[in-house]
């Protein structure tokens, strides 16, 4: 695929000479590389994004998601290394992959002084169709804001923002959608609302790529990639990657959680100690957990310790990854 397209083949080519698009790669990322400057945004990127998959990148701010994103939605072209989106190049053949891709920015980009109703108009006509011939597609998630279409788009509430602006992306019947981080900053039932709206555009054959923070959203994903620093660590379906972590893992719960965690970073048996909501996540040197810890945190002044043993979550696994990708095992 990669030399037909490199020999300058288009997209449209590609697509007839094999008239099988369906089993492609939705993307193909070989060794992509972008820099700002000194600073390195990614370094040398390697992934595959299959047709119709819900496909997850967590990392922090920072970790080169939004660059990428913008790659691939050929906002940005790379440094170094080739890219595949759809069958096409994402550098030569942009024309053409920007009539299949919706993509929905972290932040709120409509226009904020037209209505809902006007901004869903405005983008149907941009891509040559309109509202009712793809009306199908987004009913599920328009219906939430269909009785506020004549309310503007800057007056609208967070959950409500993020629906339109999803309706706007899909409205050309997409075959690649792109949400960079879609449900930061709304609240827990809309976030869960809108991740049951795009396991219903499976049915039509829609990839999703998407970046979100939170992990009860990475684990309903069909597979995740881990990012830090421009750098993939890990690529694989969410219970696989939580099965990777290497060590026992244990919660430390205490009234006296600042006390707690201070006192346990000083201790040269726990090898990592991260907060987790009101708890400690503490690993050991010697993956053992016996009396002597207890005993420590009393002598410490901790009488009320509560110590378990624990199934490690994504964030678990991918602080591990880090301490593996920087080469230290530290308790910060």
């Amino acid at each position: 695929m990669m030399a037909l397209l490199n020999q300058g083949c288009p997209g449209k080519c590609f697509l007839q000479q094999k008239n099988n698009y369906q089993m492609l790669k939705a993307v193909e990322s070989s060794g992509i590389s972008k820099k700002f400057g000194p600073t390195i945004a990614l370094d040398n990127i390697s992934f595959s994004v299959n047709e119709s998959e819900i496909f997850g990148f967590i990392g922090p701010d920072g970790a080169g998601k939004t660059t990428l994103f913008r790659i691939i939605t050929t906002l940005l072209l790379p440094d170094e290394g080739e890219m595949s989106v759809l069958g096409m190049d994402s550098t030569t053949d942009y024309k053409e992959l920007r009539k299949n891709i919706g993509y929905m920015p972290g932040r709120f980009s409509l226009y904020q002084d037209l209505s809902v109703e006007e901004n869903l108009n405005f983008f149907a006509t941009v891509f040559g169709t309109t509202v009712e011939e793809n009306y199908e597609l987004i009913s599920d998630i328009y219906s939430h804001i269909e009785p506020f279409k004549k309310r503007l788009a800057g007056k609208l509430s967070g959950g409500m923002k993020q629906k339109l602006a999803l309706s706007c992306a899909l409205i050309h019947k997409p075959r690649l959608l792109i949400l960079d981080e879609p449900t930061t900053g709304v609240d827990a039932v809309s976030r869960s609302e809108f991740w049951d709206m795009l396991g219903k555009l499976r049915k039509y054959n829609i990839t999703i790529i998407v970046s979100t923070p939170y992990m009860d959203e990475a684990i309903r994903c069909d597979r995740v990639a881990l990012i830090q620093n421009g750098e993939i660590l890990s690529i694989d379906t969410p219970q696989n990657i939580k099965a990777g972590f290497s060590r026992k893992l244990f919660t430390v719960k205490s009234a006296e959680k600042y006390k707690l965690i201070k006192t346990l970073r000083k201790n040269p048996e726990i090898l990592t100690a991260y907060p987790f909501g009101d708890s400690i996540h503490v690993t050991l040197n010697n993956n053992t957990l016996d009396n002597s810890l207890y005993e420590y945190l009393v002598r410490e002044g901790i009488g009320d310790a509560v110590i378990m043993e624990a199934e490690a979550g994504i964030e678990d696994r991918f602080l591990e990854l880090m301490e593996k990708d920087n080469g230290i095992t530290n308790k910060a």
